[in-house]
């Protein structure tokens, strides 16, 4: 008698708090259908639908030359205050919403993880290619913004094509940054409720340290003593790096940028292996 083929073995759980990367491949369909569920249940009910995804860097953007730019009178580097605050923002709300949408995994599958067994990492993986659509239609806008500001103003935007070609290491970087916090204070919060309260103040918070709303090398001339504890925010490189890349201006240092990729690569194993150990006793503590 033929022995019998099986496309799926159960076993018992591995003791290794590294996830099966294998195994997360085979439910990548799983993870599309959840990214498209929270697509269409972000812009379900709304009146302008995706377009908001549009309309938030314009009102970031928008009130961030208002305010620094017209009222505090902060000096910004190239032609363009707008072009400038909206360079930063665009890269700052990837980041923010990967991280906060990660950081309610738990709260937001509680249903879907106590019924049935699938990867638990592949709801933040789904998370983050949601945020990634969103920040393709706010950067593609951001661009059409630019070139039509080359066009039409004359600004001579001097981008540097060496640093642009390195766009999509650096954009995967930010989700796997944002990923790697997002679902290691998801696994805190599973049994630390108050902490939730405190992940928008302190995103809030993370922002201001970073140069969203101001150059790097204002802070770095006014405050030279701090500028290495500045530029090892990880962010701080990654956000100069879009405004060299696309603005020429900025104070890319590739020390830094080596540094963020390692904190990154740092969180996500660590934010990983929390929520590893975590999800085994998720049901539990919920």
């Amino acid at each position: 008698m033929p022995q019998e083929k099986w496309t799926v073995e159960i076993a018992p759980r591995r003791k290794s708090l590294l996830p099966d990367l294998r195994e997360l491949w085979r439910y990548r369909d799983l993870t599309y259908l959840l990214a498209r569920r929270s697509f269409v249940a972000m812009y379900k009910q709304t009146i302008l639908g995706p377009a908001w995804a549009i309309i938030q860097p314009l009102l970031t953007g928008g009130i961030l030359t208002l305010v620094f730019g017209m009222l505090v009178g902060l000096k910004t580097e190239g032609p363009s205050m707008f072009l400038f605050y909206m360079c930063g923002s665009v890269a700052w709300n990837f980041f923010s919403r990967c991280l906060e949408k990660t950081a309610q995994t738990f709260a937001d599958n509680e249903k879907l993880y106590g019924k049935v067994y699938f990867p638990r990492l592949c709801a933040p993986v789904a998370t983050v290619l949601v945020t990634f659509v969103s920040f393709l239609i706010q950067f593609a806008f951001f661009l059409i913004i630019l070139i039509v500001a080359n066009l039409i103003n004359g600004y001579g935007i001097a981008v540097n094509w060496g640093l642009i070609a390195l766009t999509p290491v650096v954009v995967l970087e930010m989700g796997l940054f944002g990923m790697g916090v997002g679902i290691g204070l998801s696994a805190l919060t599973v049994r630390y409720k108050d902490l939730t309260l405190l992940i928008g103040v302190g995103v809030s918070l993370w922002m201001y340290i970073s140069p969203v709303a101001y150059p790097a090398s204002v802070l770095s001339d006014k405050y030279p003593a701090l500028r290495t504890l500045f530029m090892l925010n990880p962010m701080t490189p990654i956000i100069e790096f879009f405004r060299s890349a696309y603005l020429g201006t900025g104070s890319l240092d590739w020390l830094y940028l080596g540094i963020s990729f390692g904190v990154t690569a740092l969180m996500l194993i660590l934010g990983v292996m929390l929520f590893q150990k975590v999800e085994r006793t998720f049901a539990d503590v919920i």
